[in-house]
Formats: structure tokens, C-alpha cells, sequence
């Protein structure tokens, strides 16, 4: 069984720097649906939209609402965060998008961990987090004294994410959430579900939740069970049917990392 869930609430007031436009995708792995993040410091100038989610007309539109957008910046390739990119690029008249991978930027080069971003009034640094996908990226942004972390799928509002072979790996996602763990006291804003309160607190919740999982595998393994079906029967008995599919993408990211490292030197 998994952990309750940490103390930290959900947020319910964001700063006045942010502003939270839902896209209209909710469902079993987007939860609410994809939060698109629009960053302005106070005194105006232009924003920074973080993940404009799906290709969805009415949603990239409202986003175009919001002013002068200096900036799109894309937390992974997912195409419920990544797939209205290029539209909303378009709607406003060529504004950049960057992305860790090449492949999702339009008009502007790949993110650079080693590389802050001008903001326009908002000091924005990029952390290199793969594990859920290769090509994540969490974006820790400061305004004055505020600070928030926008982690994209690394770490949700509610619930634990998928990590999903080929292009997930479970040890990079380890590395991932310990770098997170780094910043207590940091407002977590997701790409998914509600805000909460402590970055650090969140990020060790889920290293516990995996830490966990991966002894119940290990205890499967042990029991016989070398495929994702044979260790989600045993690991997972009361799963809903429903997630069944991400369940054995989980477990084959599990058995791939413990066969890994027990393969180590």
C-alpha cells in the first residue's frame, strides 16, 4: 500500500504572478487535464506561458488572450502538454517555443540547464529532471522574494506519475526527485492537479512511494514473477481495470531497473 499522501495543502491562491488556464482534457492520466501556466511580473511586460497543452482551438485561443507573450516554454514532449505549441506560436504571431528536445522548439533553441532565462522581470532557471520522459525539464522561477517550481510531470498535484519505457527511466527519475527534494518551502506547481505548498515534501513523498514499490517488486521477483502482467497481479491486486495498462508500464520500468542493478558491478 502506498503512503498517505504529505501534510502540505493544496494551494487554493496562486501568486499574483500566476495565472492557471485548464486545458479541457481531463481523464484517468491527465486527471483535471494539462495546467498551462502563464507567468507575468508585476508591472506588466510580456509573459511566459509554460506547457500550452493540447491542440485544442478554444483553450490556445484563451491563452492568446493574455497579452504580449514574450515566450512558450515546454516541460516534455507529451502531446497534452507540448501538441498546441505550435499554434499558439502561430495565433501570436511567432513567439519562440523551446523545449528540452529540438524536436518540440519552434523558432527558438533547445533549454540549457547551465542557461538562466530573462523573464521580463521574472528569473527563470531550467533543472534537467528525465525520468519520466527523457526530455523533462522543471522550471524553478522567481519573482522578488517568491519562488515556485513548475515541475510539469516529474511531480503531480495529486497522485504518483508514470514512468514509462522506452523513453522513461526509472533511475533517472530517482536522480530527478532527490535533486527536487532540494527545495523545501518552494510552491509546487504541476502539470497536472492541485498546487501544493512544498516542493521538497512532495518530492520525498513520491522517493518513499518508490522505494516502497520497487521492495514489493523485488518480493514479487523473488515469488517468481518476471513479467509486468505477473508483478502488477501481485503488486497491484485491487487496480482498477482502467489503469491496468499503466500499471504494467510501471512494472516494466521497475523490472528493468532492479534487473539493472542487480547486473552491477
Amino acid at each position: 500500500m502506498r503512503g498517505a499522501e504529505p501534510e502540505s495543502a493544496e494551494v487554493d491562491r496562486l501568486p499574483g504572478w500566476v495565472t492557471l488556464l485548464r486545458a479541457p482534457n481531463p481523464g484517468p492520466m491527465t486527471l483535471d487535464g494539462t495546467n498551462t501556466w502563464i507567468l507575468r511580473a508585476p508591472g506588466g511586460g510580456d509573459a511566459t506561458v509554460i506547457d500550452p497543452g493540447p491542440l485544442d482551438e478554444g483553450h490556445l485561443r484563451r491563452i492568446a488572450e493574455h497579452g504580449s507573450i514574450g515566450r512558450i516554454l515546454v516541460t516534455h514532449g507529451h502531446h497534452d502538454h507540448v501538441e498546441g505549441a505550435a499554434r499558439l506560436s502561430e495565433l501570436l504571431g511567432g513567439t519562440p517555443v523551446r523545449a528540452g528536445s529540438p524536436a518540440h522548439c519552434v523558432g527558438g533553441e533547445p533549454l540549457d540547464p547551465r542557461e538562466p532565462l530573462d523573464g521580463n522581470g521574472l528569473e527563470i532557471r531550467v533543472l534537467d529532471t528525465p525520468g519520466h520522459t527523457s526530455d523533462s525539464v522543471s522550471f524553478l522561477v522567481e519573482c522578488g522574494d517568491d519562488r515556485a517550481m513548475f515541475t510539469g510531470d516529474t511531480i503531480l498535484g495529486r497522485g504518483t506519475t508514470v514512468v514509462a519505457r522506452p523513453d522513461g527511466d526509472l533511475g533517472a527519475y530517482l536522480r530527478s526527485l532527490e535533486l527536487l527534494s532540494a527545495y523545501p518551502a518552494v510552491l509546487m506547481l504541476p502539470g497536472h492537479g492541485p498546487v501544493r505548498a512544498d516542493t521538497a515534501e512532495r518530492a520525498l513523498f513520491y522517493l518513499d512511494h518508490r522505494r516502497e514499490r520497487l521492495a514489493q517488486v523485488t518480493a514479487a521477483m523473488a515469488a517468481g514473477a518476471d513479467t509486468p502482467a505477473a508483478v502488477v497481479d501481485l503488486v497491484y491486486p485491487d487496480l482498477d481495470p482502467a489503469l491496468r495498462f499503466a500499471a504494467e508500464w510501471s512494472a516494466d520500468a521497475q523490472l528493468e531497473y532492479l534487473r539493472r542493478q542487480q547486473d552491477a558491478p
